[in-house]
C-alpha cells in the first residue's frame, strides 16, 4: 500500500447528506472490489465497549509517544485509554453499524474500490486501485483525527501526479475542493 493524496470537498454536521454524497462519488467509481477500513481515536470505556462490540479483532494501540500499550503485546485496551482502534477490510454492509457505534467518537470511514472513472476533461484515463479511495472524517476535520469537531469532512483521494482529478470528482458531484491536497496517512 502507498500514500494516496487527499482532499476535503464536505464539511457539514448533515451525516446523512454526506453519506449520500460518498454513494454518488461512489457511483462514478469501479467498485468491483469495495471493501471499508475504519480508524478511531477511543478515548472513554463506553467508546471502546461500543466498538470492540462490533469489531472485537481489531488493531489498537495507545495514544502518545510513552505509551506502547497495544494489541500487539496483548494488552488489555481499556487500561491504555486513548487508543486508536484500526479493522482494515470489512463489508461495505457494515458502514451503519460504525457510524452508530462511533456516536461522537473521532473515526474515519474509507472506502477503497477499484478505481476512479475516465476524467477527459482534465485528460485523465482511468484510474487504477492506488489512490482510489473516499473518506468520512466523522467528528474531526483532519485525517489524522487529531481533534474533536462538531462536524463531518469528506475526501477524495487521488494520486498525486493526477492531483486534477481531486476537484473534478467533486464538480461530478455538485461540490468544489475546499482545502489543500495533502499526503493521506497509510
Amino acid at each position: 500500500m502507498s500514500n494516496s493524496y487527499a482532499q476535503a470537498v464536505l464539511r457539514t454536521t448533515d451525516l446523512a447528506e454526506t453519506l449520500r454524497v460518498v454513494g454518488r462519488l461512489l457511483d462514478l467509481a469501479d467498485t468491483t472490489q469495495l471493501e471499508v477500513d475504519f480508524e478511531a481515536r477511543v478515548r472513554t470505556p463506553g467508546e471502546l465497549e461500543r466498538l470492540s462490540g462490533l469489531i472485537p479483532d481489531a488493531e489498537w494501540w495507545s495514544c502518545g509517544a510513552d505509551r506502547h500499550g497495544s494489541s500487539d503485546n496483548g494488552d488489555a485496551p481499556s487500561e491504555w485509554l486513548p487508543i486508536f482502534l484500526r479493522s482494515w477490510c470489512m463489508a461495505p454492509e457494515s458502514v451503519e453499524e460504525l457510524v452508530a457505534a462511533a456516536g461522537d467518537t473521532p473515526a474515519m470511514i474509507r472506502w477503497d474500490f477499484s478505481g476512479w472513472p475516465e476524467a477527459p476533461e482534465v485528460c485523465l484515463g482511468r484510474g487504477g486501485p492506488r489512490g482510489a479511495y473516499v473518506t468520512v472524517c466523522l467528528n474531526a476535520r483532519d485525517l489524522d483525527l487529531e481533534g474533536p469537531a462538531p462536524d463531518h469532512t469528506l475526501y477524495v483521494h487521488v494520486k498525486q501526479i493526477e492531483a486534477e482529478r481531486a476537484p473534478w470528482l467533486a464538480a461530478q458531484v455538485g461540490l468544489r475542493v475546499i482545502g489543500e491536497l495533502e499526503m493521506a496517512p497509510l
